[in-house]
């Protein structure tokens, strides 16, 4: 039988600040799972990150800056949003965006190693991600490239609501949102 999802998630990455004066902010893993616990939220799939790219009416350019321990920084944190901003004046700026960030995505290989951080995506325009999914970085590593989008703990199949954890445990369902068939427990292996 024919199986459709519909996920609901946030138009861009979390930021902190105003809506006039905010920057998209990196964060550990253990910070993006208390921000999505506390709005009943998860984190994507690196599945549910290439629906999203596909779906999103902005698609912006990856705009990689240089490479080196300025990286985690405030001030590369704040060039790259200003730089993503630049890039949204010249459209509409409304609707779902994507291709500015990697994702800090949930992971089955977050299970063989802990205390990782998985992220994957930085979509160029051809679709293909610059990132692939990796575990390379440990979980206290941030840089500006990386963001968190959220999505809603629920989310509709075949027109009846249920939990997307329980979506991603399923063994029939979870090949709708995920490319590493079924994963238990996902939120915990976020934690540190």
């Amino acid at each position: 039988p024919f199986t459709q999802g519909t996920i609901y998630v946030s138009p861009d990455y979390i930021s902190v600040g105003t809506d006039r004066d905010y920057v998209r902010v990196p964060m550990t893993p253990a910070t993006a799972k208390k921000i999505a616990d506390s709005l009943h939220c998860l984190i994507p799939t690196a599945k549910i990150v290439d629906e999203i790219y596909r779906q999103a009416e902005i698609k912006l350019s990856p705009q990689p800056m240089k490479p080196g321990p300025e990286m985690t920084s405030v001030p590369y944190f704040a060039e790259h949003n200003r730089m993503i901003n630049a890039q949204l004046k010249k459209g509409n700026g409304r609707g779902l965006i994507a291709g500015h960030k990697k994702d800090i995505v949930i992971s089955s290989r977050l299970r063989e190693k802990p205390g990782r951080v998985a992220i994957y995506g930085w979509h160029r325009k051809n679709g293909e991600p610059i990132q692939p999914l990796s575990t390379v970085h440990g979980s206290k590593y941030v840089d500006y490239s990386h963001g968190v989008r959220l999505i809603w703990s629920y989310m509709k199949v075949d027109g009846q609501m249920r939990k997307v954890s329980d979506v991603l445990a399923d063994t029939l369902y979870s090949p709708l949102i995920s490319y590493e068939g079924p994963i238990e427990k996902a939120a915990d292996l976020l934690i540190e």
